[in-house]
């Protein structure tokens, strides 16, 4: 929902009936991952997409039938190759969109969207039965259980960046290109300013564990942490190992982050602490620019993120989305 949330809410309050169509089942190769979602009114608007363009005009008829009927349904496009050519899913596959007609239950939605309030979205694939959930729900991605589709919606993701050296630039570029809110934390203020950093959200001049109180860090937050300089180092493993943070890492070699964790345990930090920090940081994809390290960084989080092995594609059992 968060894709379409301006049209959504925009709509709603212009009077306008809304349709929401979203993806709750896929099989084989699929445009687009369980819970991409294309929003219709009944003048004929649409925001979104179910299949990245592939089956956007049978969805639109559908959604407007709903609107018409007031009733939900459960469409499915494909089977086998050449059925699903014939409705635009030309690398084959299955999906299953359902489309309901916006009540208020989606207003609730919104509204804690707009909060950052995270919530749960549980909805009933024949009845239409849909349910808000308010709290931090369990997992990253959408999930069907039997009848259930089960959409979670977290805060939105945020890294934290301790350390603005020469690599935390395109870090930080590379994560607002993804979607997070970034923080950029330094003491150094010829180091931590805004024209160094033009697309962070904010730039705090703080040691590394006074920053880290002045920011929200929960599970949606990954503390990425650069200094390579135990007077900032410790304090910021400490202050990150004592709250939610979804991903810690810090950078250096594996002699330096042993001292590091010999360190921490010294001050009674236990395994289990000790075992939450990736470091040495990043996957190893051979890179040796900046910019390099950055992608193998931002690669790392997006692999802790959603339990991805961080391998080969072509390796991979997990299904995969085309």
């Amino acid at each position: 929902m968060r894709e379409v949330h301006d049209e959504v809410r925009e709509w709603r309050r212009a009077g306008e009936r809304v349709a929401i169509a979203t993806v709750v089942e896929t099989w084989g190769s699929s445009p687009r991952p369980l819970g991409s979602k294309m929003v219709v009114t009944a003048s004929g608007k649409l925001a979104g997409s179910v299949s990245n363009g592939c089956i956007e005009g049978a969805v639109f008829e559908e959604a407007q039938k709903v609107l018409k009927s007031g009733r939900p349904k459960l469409v499915a496009f494909g089977v086998a190759d050449d059925v699903a050519f014939e409705v635009g899913l030309a690398c084959g596959g299955h999906i299953e969109v359902f489309i309901q007609p916006a009540a208020e239950v989606h207003d609730r939605l919104l509204d804690a969207l707009e909060a950052e309030s995270p919530a749960l979205l549980r909805t009933h694939l024949e009845t239409g039965e849909t349910e808000l959930v308010e709290g931090s729900p369990e997992g990253e991605l959408p999930s069907r259980e039997g009848d259930w589709f089960r959409e979670p919606f977290h805060r939105p993701s945020q890294m934290v960046i301790v350390g603005a050296i020469h690599i935390a630039i395109p870090l930080h570029r590379l994560a607002k290109l993804m979607g997070y809110r970034v923080v950029v934390i330094d003491a150094r203020a010829k180091f931590a300013t805004a024209e160094r950093f033009p697309d962070a959200d904010r730039v705090l001049v703080e040691w590394p564990d006074e920053g880290l109180k002045k920011v929200r860090v929960d599970h949606a937050t990954a503390v990425v942490i650069l200094t390579h300089d135990p007077k900032f180092d410790l304090p910021a493993l400490r202050a990150a190992l004592a709250g939610d943070a979804g991903y810690i890492g810090a950078i250096g070699s594996r002699k330096t982050n042993q001292n590091r964790f010999d360190a921490l345990r010294g001050e009674g930090f236990t395994e289990e602490q000790l075992g939450r920090i990736h470091g040495p940081i990043g996957l190893d994809l051979g890179g040796r620019s900046a910019e390099e390290t950055a992608l193998g960084i931002m690669a790392e989080v997006t692999a802790v993120r959603f339990g991805g092995s961080g391998g080969y594609m072509r390796e991979a059992r997990r299904k995969v989305v085309a």
